[in-house]
């Protein structure tokens, strides 16, 4: 299966990023290249560095920008891309793309283990390296598991679904991903099973998020992509659930924060200026057409900002 993804807010992003021909830019997430081939489009003497850390992903967008002389493409996970820009010899940037969580193919492919509609080994690693989601279910503590489906689901019945899964593994190890559905939707109470959507959705998503740390790579890759961004460069972010969406707004708040002086000093002293300002004060959604077009961007977000200096106290 050819590494396919839909991109959301699409329009929306690659006008955000104001890209300019000669510029250089890093799609973080490049997964099957929808908004690389976008910004390379834009490129005559510019640079675009593309970057993925599913191997999938990667050959995909090797054999997509094969013979364009604007095109780096190379595996890495995105809180890397600093270093990976500076071997490529790009020190800083005019734009950073991050299309944060997991991708159209990665869920359509069974044999990746992400989705709970069909039965497949519970693998979830986007870098298909280190432990799957298989070794966490098997090893960890009921308290463990718990903790991991409350902190990255948000998941109200942690606890039941936890102890749940114990239960299940003394009689058999849980190796496939029908066989940790079943064992949530036995877990939850009827009320639950009978409202819309799957109910072991907010598990699927925690224990992704754990397989892959997602939340520590966001968190690092938004320090390495401001980090390169050149004074007026942007960096435009999409997320796809709360907890993703919180870090980057929260983020990008502090770079936008200016004087901290108490409000009744009549001159700043701190002065401390804001090192970035926001595009969007509210970020953006999909509008009713493209959730028409792709149910998947229900949830998706976009915030973007531009650099304004590299440290708060600069001139």
């Amino acid at each position: 299966m050819e590494f396919q993804h839909i991109p959301v807010l699409f329009h929306e992003t690659i006008d955000s990023l104001q890209l300019r021909p000669d510029g250089f830019y890093i799609d973080g997430t490049a997964g099957g290249g929808g908004h690389s081939q976008a910004i390379l489009d834009a490129l005559t003497t510019g640079k675009l560095l593309s970057i993925d850390q599913d191997p999938d992903a990667v050959a995909a967008v090797t054999r997509r920008f094969a013979g364009n002389p604007c095109s780096i493409v190379r595996r890495a996970n995105f809180s890397e891309m600093a270093r990976v820009a500076r071997e490529e010899g790009l020190e800083r940037v005019d734009g950073v793309l991050l299309d944060i969580g997991v991708s159209s193919y990665q869920l359509d492919t069974p044999e990746r283990g992400f989705s709970y509609h069909t039965d497949a080994p519970l693998d979830m690693r986007m870098s298909q390296e280190g432990r799957t989601a298989a070794d966490l279910v098997n090893s960890l503590s009921w308290q463990e598991l718990a903790d991991i489906l409350r902190r990255f689901g948000e998941e109200k019945h942690a606890r039941a679904i936890a102890q749940g899964i114990v239960r299940a593994r003394e009689e058999q190890p849980v190796e496939t991903t029908l066989q940790l559905a079943e064992i949530v939707k036995a877990s939850v109470p009827a009320a639950v099973r009978r409202a819309p959507g799957h109910p072991a959705r907010q598990t699927f998503q925690a224990l992704r998020i754990a397989v892959n740390g997602e939340l520590d790579r966001l968190s690092e890759g938004l320090d390495a992509a401001f980090s390169l961004l050149k004074p007026g460069g942007r960096l435009a972010v999409i997320t796809f659930h709360s907890l993703e969406d919180r870090i980057v707004k929260q983020r990008m708040a502090e770079w936008c924060e200016g004087c901290t002086c108490p409000p009744d000093f009549p001159v700043c002293v701190c002065g401390k200026k804001p090192r970035a300002e926001l595009v969007y004060k509210k970020g953006l959604a999909p509008g009713e057409d493209e959730l028409r077009e792709n149910p998947r961007s229900r949830s998706a977000r976009l915030r973007v900002c531009t650099k304004l200096r590299d440290s708060a106290l600069d001139p």
